[in-house]
């Protein structure tokens, strides 16, 4: 098993380099077909004959493969929507068939067919701004599609450009005009159906996936709740946090304002030039509380090579706070921003805010985690899931609360602050996908209920829906650790595990939705017929 696993995550790495544009109906079509014969044939095995260390990889390769062949129909109805928006894209499609195919490419027949596109687009684009009705999110992703398809044709034509004179000679003019007109469309789309402003780099829209689409991504993720219930997860969580927020305050001598508390604690923030050796000394403190305690493995190597680099201004403004990893990404402002922007970065990566963060990025959380994974089952790592990678992060948010590692109402009030956050981040995920928050909305919602910066709200919101994050990365990050939770309750506190064999065989299992890694830390077989049974949440 482990070495298909291996064969079929080259394979697919091999196909999805031949075939970047994922909405080519033939290159579509292609990796299908691949994931279907693929899944045909894992089906003729004999599970029962199987170890079970083969049965849980057998489990989550049929697994893998039955949800990518899901998720793909849905991106294909996705896509099939932003068709009135590009009726020229057949023909593009052709021009970078033929050059797969490696077939003779005629200058003259080429520059016709350009110049057959750039009538399409402007035609298309007539119609835009005539006031063609198409709904904004489908209109902004039919924007984000055609860019794709405008450096897609740029490496399409550098392919030949000079190598084939004639080419060249009866390309470069069409070619140029189709550019400038893909430029065009996709900016008039924006600004007239998306409502974007020119130029502004900054907008927020997204794409909402629908109902539907979150419950199969739930079912993928092998979580089962819908999202109704799991909002209802979010708000007990939210509720749990309002009443030790509280707790501090008062320590603070805030009273019942918990958000005063919260404009004491983000004061709280070293000078220019000084966050670098607060990052180091927050690390230090970290591992020594995780190795003093013994609660997992710390292998000397991975203490040892963890880094520190600065993030610059324009990252920040899709992740204003810290990135981790064996390379911690630290957010703090430059000379080049402005006032405001400077203080809403200070604040917003005070010292203990930070001190919550620092553990999350390096140890115990994503660097220990990497390490780990690098070394123990690394092809399992085809089954990443928010759920697993993020999950564990927050769940040591958890431990670290329980152990005692927040000692002063202040610390206390970082670390709740971002718990407050993850419970904010299945609410506006979830909601936005449903079509029921907008993205300015979530903004204000985190301003108002957790209590962030303007700067930093936006930057959040920025992150989870105009960049790559799958739709239920936001929400994986409590809803994962509620899950590593939910079974340290089974395995630990009942006595069956001791805490540092259930964390460290949680790394040496590698990645999986954790339903299935519940399995294999209790020694039974996953069910073959993979349906997400679990649930894990008490008192729903």
């Amino acid at each position: 098993m482990q070495d298909r696993i291996t064969r079929i995550q080259e394979d697919l790495q091999a196909l999805s380099r031949l075939f970047p544009l994922n909405i080519v109906p033939d290159h579509k079509a292609r990796i299908d077909g691949y994931l279907k014969t693929e899944l045909g044939e894992l089906e003729k095995t004999d599970f029962k004959s199987l170890s079970l260390s083969d049965q849980t990889d057998f489990v989550l390769l049929k697994h893998y493969l039955s949800s990518r062949l899901r998720r793909s129909i849905i991106q294909a109805r996705l896509d099939e929507k932003t068709v009135s928006l590009r009726p020229f894209s057949a023909t593009v499609f052709e021009l970078e068939k033929l050059r797969r195919g490696l077939g003779v490419i005629d200058g003259k027949y080429t520059a016709e067919q350009l110049k057959l596109i750039s009538e399409s687009i402007a035609a298309t684009k007539k119609k835009v701004e005539a006031g063609m009705k198409l709904d904004r999110t489908v209109a902004y992703r039919g924007s984000r599609i055609i860019e794709e398809m405008k450096r897609w044709l740029d490496r399409w034509y550098r392919y030949y450009e000079g190598y084939d004179p004639m080419f060249t000679w009866w390309v470069a003019e069409p070619f140029k005009k189709v550019g400038t007109g893909l430029d065009e469309l996709s900016n008039s789309i924006k600004e007239k159906l998306v409502g974007i402003k020119p130029g502004d780099k900054d907008a927020i829209v997204g794409a909402p996936i629908g109902r539907e689409g979150l419950v199969a991504e739930l079912e993928s993720e092998m979580i089962a709740y819908n999202p109704d219930e799991l909002l209802k997860i979010a708000e007990k969580e939210f509720a749990w946090c309002d009443a030790e927020m509280l707790k501090a305050s008062k320590e603070l001598g805030c009273g019942d304002d918990w958000k005063k508390a919260l404009e004491k604690v983000k004061g709280m923030y070293v000078e220019p030039g000084k966050q670098t050796a607060l990052i180091k000394d927050l690390a230090l403190e970290a591992i020594a509380f995780v190795k003093n305690k013994d609660l997992v493995t710390v292998p000397p190597l991975a203490e040892e090579t963890w880094r520190m680099e600065m993030m610059s201004p324009e990252r920040q403004k899709v992740s204003p706070f810290f990135l981790g990893g064996e390379t911690i990404i630290v957010s703090y402002p430059t000379n080049t921003m402005d006032h405001e922007a400077k203080m809403m970065s200070m604040r917003g990566n005070n010292i203990h805010f930070s001190r919550a963060t620092v553990q999350h990025e390096l140890i115990p959380g994503h660097h220990l985690q990497m390490f780990m994974t690098a070394r123990h089952k690394p092809y399992r790592q085809l089954f990443s899931t928010p759920f697993w990678i993020e999950g564990w992060a927050l769940y040591w948010e958890m431990v670290l609360w329980n152990k005692g590692f927040p000692m002063s109402p202040e610390n206390r009030i970082g670390m709740l602050f971002w718990r407050m956050h993850r419970c904010a981040r299945i609410i506006f995920s979830l909601k936005f996908h449903l079509g029921e928050m907008s993205p300015q909305q979530c903004i204000d919602f985190l301003v108002d209920r957790v209590g962030h910066e303007r700067a930093t709200a936006e930057g959040e919101v920025r992150r989870s829906f105009n960049g790559d994050y799958p739709p239920l990365y936001q929400a994986a990050y409590m809803l994962g650790g509620l899950q590593i939770r939910g079974l340290r309750q089974e395995l630990v506190d009942s006595g069956k595990m001791t805490e540092k064999a259930f964390h460290d065989q949680i790394l040496h299992e590698n990645e999986m939705p954790i339903e299935f890694l519940r399995s294999v830390l209790r020694g039974e077989s996953p069910d073959p017929a993979i349906k997400p049974k679990w649930r894990f949440y008490p008192g729903l």
